[in-house]
């Protein structure tokens, strides 16, 4: 008896030590990021990409509001309710970070501390980003209005609270590859950037498997809404057919070819490309076109 729970305590050390070793945090490397500076104008460019606002401007925030990331935007899912928080260059967002905090954010969703982000963090679409465009992103947040906002719990019921297994979540979940693999021209090739790695598109418009990553096999083929609030539709070329220039038009203006508007939190993302330059959403509408179909 005492050699039996003498191999059940060795086995249940041997699991704990490989539960650790398994998710532990990952880091980027430093040397990546080394004598790397970023260019604020640059960076616009690449906060209005990449949703920023979205989720880290205030609630209801208009305008130049926007721009104030205060962060307590609350994001329902089946795992709990997320909450956005302060990224402005204060003391309680992230004005003490350097480069290298907020690409260990964003390529790893580590925090500074080492801890683990939740995936709310789209750092599985962020993976991708080129450093450039984190040094750059981190130039333009410098720029931005400051807010002493202070953050906001995530309401996260157990076990989902214990952030050491997102560590297993992220190697289960967060791949290197592209999901468009060929891209034949500049333009595909500038649209699949703008979508896996900065838009995060697919975070709402794919559907998720039971650990809550993105099902890459059913690439934008719509999914349920997480607050559980109606469905998101699929954006996949055989599911929607509009065409390349009623994509990039609905991007720009946020009406549809049957003349309806944009809605919901779709409208905040047409707010943000908007910003962005015709050839850009002329790139998107190209990519989505350009998938495998089924």
């Amino acid at each position: 008896m005492a050699r039996v729970l003498g191999f059940l305590i060795v086995l249940v050390l041997l699991g704990g030590a490989a539960f650790w070793f398994l998710t532990r945090p990952g880091q980027v490397e430093p040397e990546r990021f080394a004598g790397l500076e970023g260019d604020a104008g640059r960076g616009e460019a690449v906060f209005w990409a990449s949703g920023c606002a979205s989720c880290h401007a205030a609630p209801d925030a208009k305008g130049d509001d926007r721009l104030v990331l205060a962060g307590g935007y609350r994001m329902v899912s089946p795992f709990g309710t997320f909450v956005a928080p302060n990224i402005s260059p204060s003391s309680e967002g992230i004005g003490g970070w350097d480069t290298l905090d907020l690409a260990n954010a964003l390529l790893e969703g580590v925090s500074p501390e080492g801890r683990h982000y939740y995936p709310s963090l789209p750092y599985g679409t962020y993976m991708h980003m080129e450093g450039r465009d984190v040094a750059d992103l981190k130039a333009f947040l410098d720029t931005l209005p400051s807010s002493d906002a202070q953050d906001q719990p995530h309401e996260l019921p157990f076990p989902f609270g214990i952030r050491r297994g997102i560590g297993l979540w992220k190697l289960v979940n967060m791949s290197p590859g592209w999901v468009l693999e060929d891209a034949v021209s500049e333009e595909l090739a500038r649209g699949r950037y703008l979508v896996e790695a900065l838009g995060h598109c697919a975070e709402c418009h794919t559907p998720r498997n039971l650990t809550g990553g993105l099902d890459r096999k059913r690439w934008m083929d719509g999914a349920p809404n997480p607050s559980g609030r109606g469905t998101i539709p699929a954006i996949s070329p055989d599911k929607l057919d509009w065409s390349e220039t009623d994509i990039a038009y609905y991007l720009e203006t946020g009406f549809t070819p049957d003349f309806d508007s944009v809605g919901g939190q779709m409208a905040s993302v047409v707010a943000n490309l908007g910003h962005l330059p015709e050839d850009d959403r002329a790139a998107i509408a190209a990519y989505l076109k350009a998938l495998p179909q089924e």
